[in-house]
């Protein structure tokens, strides 16, 4: 007889499962794109994104469903974190609606009677009606009969095993007996994957007389927090917004297990109490489904005035290697009321900046491949960190700087609009490259490839820390060998092109790609003398006296001309 009992236990849960899952997918089928588009338009304010999050979840019956769309959201861009946040609010207090279907529905109507036509229309819509919304609408129905077939044999399973289990030892334990009850509630959401299971599976237990209703209680708080481990398995491996997503829905969850286990003896006085004053229908189901609403409705009132904050802390816990690159690392507000300070950290932001600058001119012309996503998130850091440090040499204008420093600051700039110069055009480099223009025969590619080499050997020439005369010397030298080859290349190319070795846009391509790497060369040479002037804290003019002038001198003729020579390309 208690096999009998158990396997029908163990049968009544599993319909409850399958019928939970036709219902959610039968309506997010059936639904189409509402689920995105209710919540990209409705959390334009804080309560509507409560609401919403609240009313997708009591439709569609499963929180995970709606915290994993709204992580994917975040992680898409299409939905703020601030507006997802208070979805997670609502989504928790949706799934309260569970428990009240158990409750209402559950103990006070002849289930079998409504559950198996329900299952048998349901199952003969889909079967005849193969696609289209009416094929959902027929899972959605059989779902609801599985659903509530599966609470009746749960049912009649915890009502056979009242007396054959007994749980006192573990409920006369005082604190420690709460504690482990709610982990089971939490282990039985984290096995199944679906609270709502576990708060049907509490609720019929307590109905059934199996467990007391502090226990039954504590069961339903660790159902709502094992919710959580669905929206952390989503966020392993997004990005960092989801991540702060699926972060803020633990906090939440937490908090309102922590909140609701404190409180708990006034909690269930009074919810005892709302019953009786509101005439509500007695009984251990209706207790717990109110108990449930009236926690998460407490966790919501709880954490809204904080989630400005929340959000804040989850941003300062969750960041990107870009986006932590693209934060200043040196230039700070306090800085400025002392300007002998701000100009050193203005020379090591820009060394930065060089730096991100070289490396993506390095990415673009080491290879032929396009490598589009890594060298579009440097770029954005590189913009990101310019912005910086013009709003820092903005403030820094503003105060009563001491006459070399005043004459040197419109070199930080020039020095950063080179590097960024620098950044744009690999960029340009790979998308001319990501439209496949390699591929010429052996001798061109020969000269190319030593092109790419030469720029790469002058780049990392740039790297050096300071600026001799014979690193001038040097890379003088090598810009100028390196517009010859350019030269010579582009009238191959040309030549290549007007006997029709080369298609018109193969070649123009070709000679777009080589040219923005001179040039690329060239404005990181022009940065790095534009900077060392900048940190000589000198103007041009006084630069130039000192034992290094003829080497910068010739530097700059070199780079000017080369420049000049280009444009008449």
């Amino acid at each position: 007889m208690t096999w009998q009992i158990i396997t029908g236990l163990a049968g009544g849960v599993g319909l409850f499962l399958l019928g939970m899952e036709l219902m959610t997918d039968g309506l997010k089928l059936s639904a189409g794109k509402s689920l995105q588009r209710i919540l990209r338009s409705s959390t334009k304010t804080p309560m509507r994104g409560v609401l919403s999050g609240a009313l997708i979840t009591s439709l569609v019956q499963s929180s995970s469903a709606v915290t994993v769309a709204t992580i994917g959201f975040v992680n898409a861009g299409l939905l703020k974190l601030k507006h997802a946040i208070r979805v997670a609010y609502g989504s928790n207090l949706g799934t309260t609606m569970t428990g009240w279907l158990v409750a209402i529905i559950g103990f006070h109507v002849n289930l079998k009677a409504f559950a198996l036509p329900a299952i048998g229309v349901g199952m003969l819509m889909t079967l005849l009606i193969q696609n289209g919304r009416y094929a959902a609408l027929g899972k959605v129905i059989a779902g609801f009969g599985l659903f509530f077939l599966g609470i009746d044999l749960m049912k009649s399973g915890f009502e056979g095993l009242e007396g054959l289990i007994s749980l006192d030892a573990i409920t006369e334990g005082g604190l420690l007996s709460l504690i482990v009850f709610i982990a089971v509630g939490f282990m039985m959401t984290l096995m199944m994957q679906s609270s709502s299971a576990a708060i049907a599976i509490t609720l019929t237990a307590a109905a059934g007389g199996v467990i007391g209703i502090a226990s039954a209680a504590c069961m339903v708080i660790g159902a709502n927090v094992g919710t959580t481990s669905t929206a952390v398995i989503a966020a392993i491996g997004a990005t960092p917004n989801a991540r702060r997503m699926a972060a803020g829905h633990v906090i939440f969850n937490v908090i309102t297990g922590v909140a609701a286990l404190l409180l708990l003896p006034f909690l269930l006085y009074a919810i005892e109490w709302l019953q009786v004053s509101a005439g509500m229908t007695e009984g251990p189901a209706t207790f717990l489904a109110l108990f449930h609403t009236t926690f998460n409705l407490l966790g919501v009132i709880l954490l809204w005035p904080f989630t400005h904050r929340l959000v804040k802390f989850l941003k300062r816990q969750f960041v990107a290697a870009e986006e932590d690159e693209a934060q200043p690392k040196y230039l700070d507000n306090t800085l400025i009321g002392t300007p002998q300070l701000a100009h050193e950290a203005l020379i090591k932001e820009l060394q930065r900046i060089q730096a991100i600058a070289i490396r993506m001119a390095e990415d673009a012309i080491n290879t032929e491949a396009s490598l589009s996503p890594r060298i579009k998130l440097d770029l954005e850091v590189l913009h990101k960190l310019s912005d910086a440090v013009g709003t820092f040499c903005s403030k820094l204008r503003r105060k009563d700087l001491p006459e070399e420093i005043a004459e040197a600051l419109p070199l930080a700039l020039a020095s950063m609009r080179y590097f960024i110069d620098v950044a744009e055009m690999a960029e340009e480099i790979d998308r001319l490259q990501s439209k496949e223009v390699v591929g010429v025969f052996e001798e061109l590619e020969d000269a190319l490839a030593e092109m790419r080499r030469q720029a790469i050997a002058i780049l990392e020439d740039v790297k050096q820390v300071g600026t001799d005369k014979e690193v001038i010397q040097r890379e003088a030298a090598a810009i100028a060998a390196l517009g010859e080859n350019y030269e010579a290349i582009k009238t191959r190319l040309l030549r290549a092109g007007a006997t029709g070795k080369l298609t018109a846009r193969h070649m123009v391509s070709l000679i777009e790609v080589m040219k923005n790497i001179e040039r690329q060369v060239n404005h990181c040479v022009k940065g790095q003398s534009t900077l060392h002037l900048f940190a000589r804290q000198v103007s041009p003019e006084e630069a130039l006296e000192d034992d290094q002038e003829d080497g910068l001198d010739e530097a700059n003729t070199t780079l000017e001309s080369g420049g000049e020579e280009q444009e008449k390309g």
